[in-house]
């Protein structure tokens, strides 16, 4: 029965992260305004700047490093925290990604945003006797939280004032 308890979940929890990675999501692509041009800057290497570079693309934002305004990430930094009472077969875990982000206009240096944290978080469990499943679980949830972020990021940026 316990087994059965941990399939289960570990179904559930693939299936959400399929249907993540695939970019379902409730509301329409029509939903975001569009973006001036934009120069990424600062950590560009991360998962989460390509996640973002491609989230841009998708969305016909042009990502030109000669842009008039630039966007700048900060390193993203992963918390885990455990959460609950050690038990024999698995335990829960949250995990937390965040970053900085500053949005400089080119021509005056003016912030338009600088500093912003912006994170996601997500829950899961695991169990710590199978090393191979955990690190595969841990592994997707980190794609998963750089994909969120990325989103979080594009939607703060559509809320930024200044943009002409």
């Amino acid at each position: 029965m316990n087994r059965r308890t941990f399939l289960t979940t570990s179904i559930a929890a693939s299936a959400a992260v399929l249907l993540s990675g695939c970019g379902f999501h409730l509301r329409g692509s029509g939903s975001m305004p569009t973006l001036p041009a934009l120069a990424l800057e600062g950590d560009v290497t991360s998962a989460t700047a390509q996640q973002l570079r491609a989230r841009l693309q998708q969305l016909g934002t042009e990502v030109d490093p000669s842009a008039p305004w630039r966007v700048t990430l900060g390193p993203p930094s992963r918390l885990e925290r455990r959460i609950g009472s050690d038990s024999r077969a698995s335990r829960e875990h949250e995990l937390t990604l965040s970053t900085t982000l500053s949005v400089q206009q080119r021509d005056t240096n003016a912030y338009a945003l600088n500093n912003a944290t912006v994170a996601v978080s997500s829950r899961i469990r695991v169990n710590d006797d199978d090393l191979l499943n955990r690190e595969t679980l841990f592994r997707e949830a980190q794609d998963t939280l750089a994909r969120q972020l990325a989103q979080r990021i594009v939607e703060r940026l559509a809320n930024v004032k200044g943009f002409e």
